[in-house]
C-alpha cells in the first residue's frame, strides 16, 4: 500500500508539473503574442509612450480646434507644459520599471531552466531532492513574471491614457476658460461701449445746457443793456428838465428882482441876485456829487406854481415860492387834495385834523404857506440863503413848532442829532414807533434850487447820529431793536441802527446787517467797495480784519479822514460806544463800504 501510495504522489506530482510546465508554455506564448503586438504598433521602441500621450494632445488640439475656439490663452500654455512635464515623468518611471521587469525576467528565466530540469529528472524516473518552487492550487493564475510584466504594461497603458484623458480634460478646461474670459472681455468691451456712449450723451447734454446757459447769459446782457440805454435816456431827459428848470428859476429870480426893485428893498435885491447865480449854477452844472445835485420838481407841482405865488405874496413870503414848491414836492409830488400835507396843522379850519384830511388842493396850499411862514418866522431865518436856520424851520414843520423852541433852548439851533433825539422822546410819550422824518431838511433841500450848495450832503447825518451815543454801554437799544433776545456781539447792529434813523435803511442807502461779512459782501454786490489804501469820506462804513487773516471782525462809521489819519465812532467797542482813529492803509482796516448818499 505504501509504494501504491508513493506512486500515486509521484503521479501527482508529475502531472502538478505538467500543468506548470504547460502553464509555462501559455505563459511564453502570452508572452510572445503580447510581444508581437508591441513590435506591431504599442510598444515599438522605447519613446513609444510619450508619441502616444503626444498623439493623444494633438488628438484632443485639433478637436478644440474643429470646435472653434481659436483663444488659448497663457494660463493653458503653461497647462499644457505642466502635462508634457507630467509625460516626461510618466517615460521616466516606465524606463525604470522596464530596468527592474528586465531583472525580473532574468530571475523568471533562471526558475524556470530549474523547473525544467527538475521535470527533466522526474520523467527520467528519478527523484530530485531540491526544495519544489511554489506550486498554485487548483485555480489560482500563475502569478509569474510574465503575467506580471503583462500587467505592468497595461497599467503603464492605462497610466498613459489616464494622463492623455488629463492633458485633454486640462485643455478643454483651459480652452473653456479662455473662451468665458474672452467672452467677458466682450461683454466687458460691451459695457464699456455703452458706458462711453452714455458718457458722450451727458457731455453733450451738458454742452447743450452750457450753450442754453451762454443763450440765457448774452439775453441777460442784451436786457441790462437796453436797461442802461433806457436809464440813459432817463438821465438825459432828467438833465433836460434839469435845465428847464434852471431857465425857469433864472425867469423866476428875475421876476423877483424886479419886483424887488420895485418895492426898493436893496438888501432884498442884492440877497435875490446871489440866491439866483447860486441857485443857476447849481442847476446847470450840479453840486459835483449825488448829495449836492439839485432835482427838479415834478410836473405836477410845477402846475400849481401860480397858486404858491399867489399865497406867499399874499402872506408876506415871495421869495420862498421855491422852497414852498420843494415842500410839496416832498410832501406829495403835487398829487392828491392835500399836496401840502397841511390838514393835522393848526391852521386847517375847514376839514378833519388827520392824514389827507383837506380834500381842496388850493385850501391846502393856502394852509400850507401858512405853516412854513411860521416856521421860518419861529426859526428867525433871514433869507432863502440862511440854511441852518431853514433846516431848523424844515423840521419844525415836519415835527411841529414845539421842536423849534425845544432845539433853539436846548442846544442853540439845529442838528441831526437833536431831530433824532426829539423824534424818539416824542415816540416814547406818545407810543408810537416812529415819530416824523428826522432827515425831513435834507429830503426837501434837495429839490431847492438855491440851497443846495450850501448843504453838507446827507453823508453827515450819520455821524452826527453815532456821536450822541458816545458812551452806551453793553449796546442793549441797538440789539434788542435789531431782535434779539439776549446781548451778542452789537457793533453791526448798532451801525444799522444809526442808518435805520437817518431813513438810509428805508431808502436802501445802507444795508441793516447783524453781521460783519454780511456788510461786506452787500457794499461789494453793489460796486460800493474800496480797499483798504482808500482815503474815507464821513460816512462811509469802515470794516475790521484784526488778524489779518479775511475774517471780518468788527464795523464802524467813518467821522472824517484828515492828515491820513481815519477817525471812527464805533460800537461794541469795549462793549461802549467809542471814538477812534486809524493810520490809512492799517493792517487792521480790511476795507469800506462806500454808501450812495
Amino acid at each position: 500500500m505504501a509504494d501504491i501510495k508513493t506512486r500515486d504522489a509521484v503521479k501527482g506530482t508529475i502531472k502538478t508539473l505538467d500543468k506548470a510546465a504547460i502553464s509555462g508554455e501559455r505563459m511564453k506564448s502570452a508572452y510572445a503574442k503580447t510581444k508581437d503586438k508591441a513590435g506591431q504598433g504599442y510598444y515599438a521602441e522605447e519613446n513609444s509612450p510619450t508619441e502616444y500621450a503626444s498623439d493623444k494632445v494633438s488628438h484632443v488640439s485639433g478637436r478644440i480646434k474643429d470646435e472653434g475656439i481659436h483663444q488659448f490663452n497663457k494660463h493653458g500654455q503653461r497647462s499644457v507644459t505642466t502635462t508634457k512635464e507630467n509625460i516626461s515623468k510618466a517615460k521616466d518611471k516606465i524606463a525604470e520599471f522596464k530596468t527592474k521587469r528586465a531583472a525580473k525576467a532574468a530571475e523568471q528565466k533562471k526558475a524556470q531552466a530549474v523547473a525544467e530540469q527538475n521535470g527533466s529528472l522526474i520523467r527520467n524516473g528519478a527523484a530530485s531532492r531540491s526544495p519544489a518552487p511554489d506550486v498554485p492550487m487548483q485555480g489560482e493564475v500563475p502569478q509569474t513574471g510574465a503575467s506580471q510584466l503583462i500587467k505592468t504594461r497595461q497599467q503603464g497603458k492605462k497610466t498613459i491614457k489616464t494622463t492623455a484623458r488629463n492633458a485633454e480634460r486640462t485643455v478643454k478646461t483651459t480652452a473653456k476658460g479662455t473662451v468665458k474670459a474672452t467672452e467677458k472681455g466682450v461683454k466687458t468691451a460691451k459695457a464699456t461701449s455703452k458706458t462711453a456712449i452714455k458718457t458722450r450723451s451727458q457731455t453733450a447734454k451738458a454742452a447743450q445746457k452750457t450753450a442754453k446757459a451762454s443763450a440765457k447769459a448774452a439775453q441777460k446782457t442784451a436786457q441790462t443793456a437796453k436797461a442802461t440805454a433806457k436809464a440813459t435816456a432817463e438821465a438825459t431827459k432828467a438833465t433836460v428838465r434839469a435845465t428847464i428848470a434852471a431857465v425857469k428859476a433864472i425867469i423866476a429870480g428875475t421876476k423877483a428882482l424886479i419886483s424887488a426893485i420895485i418895492a426898493g428893498g436893496w438888501v432884498a435885491v442884492l440877497i435875490i441876485l446871489i440866491v439866483v447865480l447860486l441857485g443857476c449854477a447849481v442847476s446847470l452844472f450840479g453840486g459835483g456829487s449825488d448829495s449836492t445835485s439839485y432835482t427838479p420838481v415834478s410836473a405836477e407841482v410845477e402846475a400849481y406854481t401860480p397858486l404858491i405865488q399867489k399865497y406867499a405874496k399874499q402872506y408876506g413870503i415871495p421869495e420862498y415860492v421855491e422852497l414852498i414848491k420843494a415842500v410839496m414836492m416832498q410832501e406829495s409830488g403835487g398829487k392828491g387834495s392835500d399836496p401840502m400835507q397841511a390838514a393835522e396843522g393848526s391852521f386847517n379850519k375847514k376839514y378833519p385834523h388827520e392824514p389827507n384830511g383837506i380834500k381842496d388842493p388850493e385850501y391846502s396850499i393856502e394852509c400850507g404857506v401858512q405853516e412854513l411862514k411860521a416856521a421860518l418866522t419861529s426859526a428867525e431865518v433871514e433869507s432863502p440863503i440862511d440854511m441852518e436856520r431853514i433846516k431848523l424851520a424844515l423840521q419844525g414843520y415836519n415835527f411841529g413848532n414845539g421842536y423849534i423852541s425845544w432845539a433853539k433852548t436846548n442846544y442853540g439851533g439845529y442838528s441831526y442829532a437833536n431831530a433824532v433825539e426829539f423824534s424818539a422822546m416824542q415816540a416814547q410819550r406818545l407810543g408810537w414807533e416812529k415819530y416824523g422824518d428826522t432827515q425831513y431838511p435834507a429830503h426837501v433841500l434837495r429839490y431847492y434850487p438855491y440851497g443846495r450848495a450850501f448843504t453838507s450832503g446827507g453823508n453827515q447825518a450819520i455821524v452826527e447820529v453815532a456821536l450822541t451815543q458816545l458812551g452806551n454801554e453793553g449796546g442793549q437799544p441797538y440789539w434788542s431793536w435789531y431782535g434779539f433776545d439776549g446781548r451778542v456781539e452789537w457793533c453791526a447792529c448798532f451801525a444799522s441802527w444809526c442808518a435805520d434813523q437817518c431813513g438810509y435803511l428805508e431808502s436802501g442807502i445802507i444795508p441793516k446787517f447783524s453781521l460783519c461779512s454780511d456788510g461786506v459782501n452787500w457794499f461789494k454786490g453793489k460796486g460800493q467797495w474800496q480797499d483798504r489804501n482808500y482815503e474815507p469820506q464821513s460816512g462811509d462804513i469802515i470794516f475790521f480784519d484784526w488778524g489779518n487773516d479775511g475774517s471780518i471782525d468788527h464795523v464802524g462809521i467813518v467821522e472824517k479822514c484828515e492828515n491820513r489819519t481815519v477817525y471812527t465812532v464805533e460800537g461794541n467797542s469795549g462793549d461802549a460806544c467809542k471814538q477812534q482813529s486809524y493810520p490809512v492803509g492799517s493792517g487792521s482796516v480790511y476795507g469800506y463800504g462806500c454808501p450812495a448818499y
